[in-house]
């Protein structure tokens, strides 16, 4: 049953929400954006394009219905687990190559929503936190190059450019110390509009292209190109569909725990299909894949407000400031080194989170090391040196020159092999489920 409150307040707690996700949404745009080559007006345009579809998916798990939707009060954007896989696909295919990839991501979800509890055992924690630890430990370079100013700018590195950064880093470290519940949630946006603040003093913010840009603008589908598809990009975002379909479980399981309301396997599968849904329609507006924002499901735990109203007004107000090009065009005026700052925290989130999945593995055993070990190394070494498997045929090479799904069929297969039949978790099964309620995941947390 809903809770019923003002619509004052109903509003107001709905652009709390907003501001909450808000940072972490922006910056995925502006970290792929950028790094596949796309020039001021193609990162306003994409920035305006992920926020509708943000508003657009998060509307999607507010309508519960017979089809999809698990009716609780979930926010949607794009998990930092999916940046790395993009930035890849985009520097090989292109923002159609990104498109077609998770578009048939899109459909592996929502064929996999309907007995993906079934076959869940198949990705235990060191499977999950392998992968993870793969995608957190590629994205760091992004974060560093942004850190010292942008890949090849004259001044990479400058004692500026550094302020800049490490100056945004000590206050979201700060704003965690210091503050608790809604100010600790948008520590990263707040420290982000601080950090622009300051650069434009240093004159490193030219704000022409707002006044350039216009009031309202219709987002169109596929707006940088029809969508192409190739097989490695395609499994590759497909690993990121599963593990977040993982990830999205904890979400669940945390919301239904915090809102008192149970949910049944039937209920499971309408949130995974809603999830299906966002990031096909993610593929189709030529943005991202979509799943649960985790940051936001703490902010139902600070305020108690566990009414869909607030989250349905947080979707409306994601979709109207997506069709406000001047909204757009603000956030590309962010510098580089700005982001990078905020940036270094978030992937190393991604990082930890992958770590605080392989603390519930049993490494008394051997067998998990093995997997753990081979899966990183594989993943990193193919990485580092994508050039490794250049004289195998090419059906071969679509499996390895992504170090992301190399180290991802790693982990599977070794897990198959090694851990038939049996448990990797060290904790006993009711514990291990008491701390998936508990918990969510931090891979989606900015």
């Amino acid at each position: 049953m809903e809770q019923t409150h003002s619509k004052g307040k109903i509003v107001s707690l709905g652009i709390q929400h907003m501001l909450a996700m808000y940072g972490g949404a922006v910056i995925v745009p502006l970290i792929v954006g950028g790094a596949v080559g796309l020039n001021g007006a193609e990162l306003a345009l994409l920035v305006s394009i992920d926020l509708v579809a943000c508003g657009i998916a998060t509307l999607l798990q507010a309508w519960k219905n017979r089809f999809f939707g698990i009716g609780l009060p979930i926010v949607m954007g794009c998990t930092f687990t999916a940046v790395s896989p993009m930035i890849i696909i985009g520097k090989a295919y292109g923002m159609p190559g990104i498109c077609g990839a998770i578009l048939i991501a899109g459909l592996v979800v929502l064929a996999l929503s309907t007995f993906f509890g079934k076959i869940r055992s198949l990705f235990p924690p060191v499977v999950v936190g392998s992968v993870v630890m793969i995608i957190g430990i590629t994205l760091i370079p992004v974060a560093i190059n942004n850190l010292g100013g942008g890949v090849g700018v004259k001044d990479f590195g400058s004692p500026q450019n550094l302020t800049l950064g490490f100056g945004v880093l000590a206050l979201i470290i700060i704003m965690n110390r210091f503050f608790k519940g809604f100010m600790q949630t948008i520590s990263i946006l707040l420290s982000i509009v601080i950090g622009t603040i300051a650069a434009a003093f240093m004159g490193k913010v030219d704000f022409s292209s707002v006044g350039q840009s216009g009031w309202f603008s219709l987002i169109a589908p596929f707006s940088f190109g029809a969508p192409t598809f190739h097989l490695d990009a395609i499994i590759a975002m497909s690993i990121v569909g599963i593990v977040s379909m993982i990830e999205t479980t904890g979400v669940y399981l945390a919301l239904s725990e915090i809102c008192g309301k149970k949910i049944d396997e039937k209920a499971m599968q309408h949130g995974y299909r809603a999830e299906g849904l966002a990031i096909l329609l993610g593929g189709f507006f030529n943005a991202f894949p979509y799943t649960t924002f985790s940051q936001n499901v703490g902010l139902v735990q600070i305020t108690r407000v566990k009414s869909r109203s607030v989250t349905v007004v947080c979707g409306v107000a994601l979709v109207a400031l997506g069709l406000i090009p001047k909204i757009g065009a603000i956030t590309v005026l962010i510098p580089n080194a700005v982001i990078g700052g905020a940036t270094l925290a978030m992937f190393g989130m991604v990082i930890a989170s992958g770590v605080r999945m392989l603390g519930k593995v049993d490494f008394s055993r051997q067998e998990n090391l093995l997997i753990v070990a081979c899966a990183v190394g594989i993943g990193m070494g193919v990485t580092v040196q994508p050039a490794l498997f250049a004289h195998f045929p090419s059906l071969i090479q679509i499996l390895t020159n992504n170090g992301i799904v190399a180290g991802s069929l790693t982990a599977l297969i070794l897990n198959l092999i090694l851990n038939a039949g049996r448990r990797t978790s060290a904790e006993p099964i009711d514990a291990a489920s008491k701390q998936m309620i508990a918990e969510t995941s931090a891979a989606k947390e900015v």
